[in-house]
């Protein structure tokens, strides 16, 4: 079986995307379960292995996939000439330039995807607002007459015409899936509906079988405090998210429960209960993942560990991405933490049932 090829956005070129790619395609253990070519600027990426300190690494430029050799010691980049003037780039800084370097990228490997020349796509950061600040500037010339991006899922959304999709996190056997993501509370709270929970539901059962469990548990957290206390402290689990686990259940979803409180569903979800936990909104489910994944060591003030896999469910291609931002505060320093994107890239392939 061949090992399935995976495309790897630059990300924003000002973050520290570029040289966390650097550090884990340097790692030959990611040939030996698939086959990595790079979406971005050769330039930006030499200049990347130097901050790292890997200038024995070998930059192939391609013009298409077919060019990549996907040998360990060599790594390969489909050109995109993002980048004007190399030298004269600011890292760590918000730019037109980065941000549409880092949608540039995002695009092109949505392209390869929907073509087939690429088995799974996984992308690092980019800066919302960098980006947003190129497409407004270029008035959508260079995005197809799109002005306005909330982040990477709603662009793959938009360039895979989904219309039904979700953000899952992913930090081992944890996993979280949102009802809502990138709008306001008080918005997400009114975006609780009976029609998208039982969506999300659905789409996290797939998700489950997908990557091979059979009978998915599947927990669906409330959105008040303890589950609304019977209507005490809001309606919404009676009035819409009861109603949807019960519709769920009438469709043959027979492992999803709930609601269930927020406060503990998630402690729960690690010891084992649970295959995947329908979140209300964003920070519901990213700051327990978080909370386990991102690992500060007080004493050496360093990050010691940032893992987390973000994956968009529902569309008609695999995107995995890493679970962190442009990381503005190490870019040019070459210590970034590559491991939220090696995960990212193994759960990429783990989505493509071909794993080795």
């Amino acid at each position: 079986m061949n090992k399935p090829i995976v495309g790897i956005t630059m990300g924003d070129p000002a973050g520290s995307g570029p040289e966390i790619t650097i550090k884990a395609l340097a790692d030959p253990e990611q040939y030996s379960y698939c086959r990595p070519i790079v979406v971005g600027d050769v330039k930006v990426m030499e200049q990347a292995k130097k901050f790292v300190g890997r200038e024995d690494i070998v930059i192939h430029r391609c013009e298409k996939v077919s060019d990549a050799l996907f040998t360990p010691g060599t790594i390969d980049v489909l050109h995109l000439d993002l980048i004007e003037d190399i030298s004269k780039f600011e890292i760590a800084k918000v730019s037109v330039e980065g941000g549409n370097a880092a949608f540039q990228c995002v695009k092109k490997v949505i392209e390869l995807a929907m073509a087939g020349e690429v088995d799974a796509t996984c992308t690092n950061a980019l800066n919302k607002e960098a980006m947003n600040k190129a497409l407004e500037y270029y008035h959508g010339e260079k995005s197809d007459g799109y002005t306005h991006f909330d982040g990477h899922t709603e662009i793959y959304a938009t360039y895979t015409h989904t219309k039904k999709y979700t953000m899952m996190l992913a930090h081992h056997d944890l996993r979280v899936v949102h009802v809502s993501t990138h709008v306001s509370l008080r918005e997400a709270c009114d975006r609780v509906k009976k029609d998208r929970v039982l969506e999300v539901i659905e789409i996290a059962n797939k998700a489950c079988k997908d990557m091979g469990i059979e009978n998915p548990r599947i927990a669906v957290a409330g959105l008040n405090p303890h589950c609304g206390e019977n209507g005490l402290f809001g309606r919404e689990e009676i009035e819409e998210i009861t109603p949807a686990i019960e519709a769920a259940k009438a469709e043959g979803i027979t492992g999803v429960v709930g609601p269930c409180p927020p406060d503990s569903v998630f402690s729960q979800a690690i010891g084992g209960w649970y295959d995947i936990v329908v979140c209300m909104y964003h920070d519901q489910g990213h700051i327990p993942l978080k909370t386990v994944g991102f690992v500060y060591d007080r004493e050496k003030q360093e990050w010691k560990a940032v893992e987390g896999v973000n994956v968009t469910l529902g569309l008609p291609i695999i995107r995995a991405s890493v679970d962190h931002g442009t990381d503005f505060y190490h870019a040019g320093k070459g210590n970034g933490n590559e491991l939220s994107l090696v995960n990212a890239i193994k759960y990429a392939v783990k989505m493509t049932g071909r794993e080795a």
